[in-house]
Formats: C-alpha cells, structure tokens, sequence
C-alpha cells in the first residue's frame, strides 16, 4: 500500500540521505518526496513509500524516531501519488475545458488525490455570509453542489469566514482546507483525518492551501460565469455521492447537521 510520511528534518547535508537510509532498512520503498517548506534550519517534508499492508507502520516511525533532529508530524494512507509538479494539475484544467459542462465535478473528484486528502466538496454559501451574524452560519447552512467519494452526510462545523484560501481543523480531528472559486458563493473543501480517515493525517500545509488556490483560480477562469450561473446544479449532477450515496440529479442537498 501507499504510505504518507510528514518528516520535519534538519535542514543540513545528509539528512534527507539519512531519513532515505532508514525507510530502505525498516523495508520502505520510497516513490516520491516532496519539500515542503525549508526555513530556520528547518525542513518539512512528505514522503510517499510503498509499504506492505501486513507490515506494523510503528516500525517505521520507531526508525525514524531514532534519528536525532527528526519528527514525524503525519502518517496516513494513500491510494495515488500527489506530486506538485508532475503536470497533473495542467492537465486536470485542460479536462475541464475540453467538458466544462461537467468541469466542476471533475475538479471535486480529481481533488483527493490531488492533495493527499479523504474527500472533497463544492459547496455554495449564501450571499449574506460576510455580514454580521450570519459569518457563524456560513458553513452550516450552506450546500453541496457537488461532492468526491467518501464526502460526510453531517459536515464538521468549522466557521469558514473570513472567505479566503485557508487551512483549519474542526474538533473531531477532521482537517480541512479552503478556497472561494469568487464567483457565486463557491468553495471548494478539500479534507482528510478525523473518525472516518486517518487519525494520523497532518494538517494542510500552507503550501498545499497555495496549490488549491491556484487550482480553483484556473478552474474559475475556465468555467467563467457558468459557476454564478442558474445552471450551476448541472455542473455539479456529475460529482461522486455524498457518504455513498449518490444524491438526485439536479438537486443540491442540504449540509446542515
């Protein structure tokens, strides 16, 4: 199976060689690493291994806890690889030019993978959420456009205003991260961890909340006004089911708890 590692390390030569050397010896086979911060003699990075399903994970962080310098902030299951710069964002825009009837949701479902995340949704708030009392309701009474596989009936409650590309946590252990697609109340949410995921998921570094931004950006410049649009609930009738279920064509079911 594919294994997820959020390594922070000593910024020094010989570190990552270090780190590569001891997931080899525990039976480790490293596919992919990405950096993704370097700062204060610092550096965080996320390993991808192949790791046998029947193996105990602790032995590998028992490795790397023997290394001086290194922590392991994250371990959680994969099921693709989400290198940045393999060109899989790209071609995911061009898909969606080339159908943008169905852009939307091939965005929702692609996300996941992308971002090394349990499930995602584009969800609609309304276009009071910035005033007053309503920003503590922004979230709740919102609703699903569209969602990925695996996406929750009941969505953890976590105030999403001020509207912007963000990371947070709800309190079950469920991390999220955001972005306004800034046209017609759409936000994407990507997340990972909690009950139903990985409990030892990190959360969203700022560097991934950077690439879902970017991502929405291309999306919403593709799709242009066909997101404010009254055919909005189309682009969405071809997204995964929500907690398994698909949900009716043409409707936009309620995300309140």
């Amino acid at each position: 199976m594919l294994l997820r590692l959020r390594v922070v390390l000593p910024d020094r030569p010989g570190s990552l060689g270090q780190v590569a050397r001891t997931l080899g010896v525990v039976g480790a086979d490293i596919v992919s690493v990405i950096v993704l911060e370097r700062v204060g003699g610092r550096a965080v990075d996320d390993f991808t291994v192949v790791w046998p399903a029947s193996a105990p994970v602790d032995r590998v962080l028992a490795g790397l806890a023997a290394i001086p310098g290194v922590r392991v902030d994250g371990v959680w299951r994969g099921t693709e690889l989400s290198e940045p710069n393999s060109g899989r964002e790209v071609a995911l825009i061009g898909q969606v030019a080339a159908n943008p009837q169905n852009g939307l949701a091939t965005v929702v479902d692609a996300a996941p993978a992308l971002f090394g995340a349990d499930w995602a949704v584009a969800i609609q708030v309304g276009s009071d959420w910035a005033g007053g009392g309503a920003r503590a309701q922004a979230w709740s009474e919102s609703s699903v456009i569209c969602a990925s596989w695996r996406a929750p009936v009941v969505p953890p409650q976590v105030d999403i205003a001020p509207l912007r590309p963000r990371a947070m946590s709800a309190a079950d252990g469920i991390h999220l991260a955001v972005a306004p697609f800034q046209r017609g109340g759409l936000v994407l949410v990507v997340a990972r961890g909690g009950a139903d995921g990985d409990a030892g998921a990190p959360p969203f570094h700022g560097s991934e909340v950077e690439r879902l931004a970017q991502l929405v950006g291309a999306t919403a410049s593709v799709l242009g006004e066909r997101l404010a649009g009254p055919g909005l609930a189309e682009l969405g009738k071809a997204g995964g089911s929500v907690a398994g279920t698909p949900a009716p064509a043409g409707t936009s079911p309620s995300w309140a708890a």
